[in-house]
This record gives structure tokens, sequence and C-alpha cells, in this order.
């Protein structure tokens, strides 16, 4: 078993940064396809960022140019850089690993989530 812990979120302002960080712990995650998705109120989940066991990535749209998901193996972490927030970020942003080495942008392909770390950004 996989369990995941997100943190860093908060308030932040428009324009401004936050990094989240999801620390994995029960076995190593290393070859896992790590992933962050977000469900906003009255929303569906939404694919955000994931990224391979050798670190090739893919963003959501709404995202690319502004967000950068990372990983340091050593430490089973993974983090998202979220820079230009915009108030259409405001959402639950979760964590998810996936014990395979292929790439995936739909959350009912992965197996293991965190609880999830609230990001609000206000004007």
């Amino acid at each position: 078993q996989v369990q995941l812990e997100e943190s860093g979120g908060g308030l932040a302002q428009v324009g401004g940064s936050l990094r989240l960080s999801c620390a994995a712990s029960g076995r190593t995650t290393n070859s896992y396809v790590m992933a962050w998705f977000r469900q906003a109120p009255g929303k569906e989940r939404e694919f955000v960022a994931t990224i391979t066991g050798s670190g090739v990535t893919y963003y959501g749209d709404s995202v690319k140019g502004r967000f950068t998901i990372s990983r340091e193996n050593a430490d089973n972490t993974v983090y998202l850089q979220m820079n230009s927030l915009e108030s259409e970020d405001t959402a639950v942003y979760y964590c998810a690993a996936r014990r395979s080495a292929r790439a995936a942008m739909t959350s009912p392909l992965y197996d293991y989530w965190g609880q999830g770390t609230q990001v609000t950004v206000s004007s």
C-alpha cells in the first residue's frame, strides 16, 4: 500500500505562487507515475499534471506554462510549483500515484490518492 500526503496549500493572491508537496510512504514510488488533479466546488475532478518515473511530464491545457511538476525520488516526494495563479485555480488539489510506467491523464487510472489540500486564490 502507498499513502500520499499533500501539503503546501493555502491562500494566495492572483498572480502569486504556491508550491505543493506530496510525500509518499509505505513503499517507494520511484517507478510510479505521479500526478496532480484538482476539483473545484460543483465541478468534476480535473487533470493538472503528471510525471513519469523517468521525468517525462504532461500538463493540462489550463495550467501549461504556469505550473511545473517535479519529483525527488530520493525523498519519495512530488512537487507542484504554481506560478501566475488565477482565481480559476481555486480548488482542492489531490496527489495521485499509478502503478505503471505509462503516463495517464484520467483519474480512474490512478491507484492511490491523497486526502487533498485546499488552494484558494483571491484578488
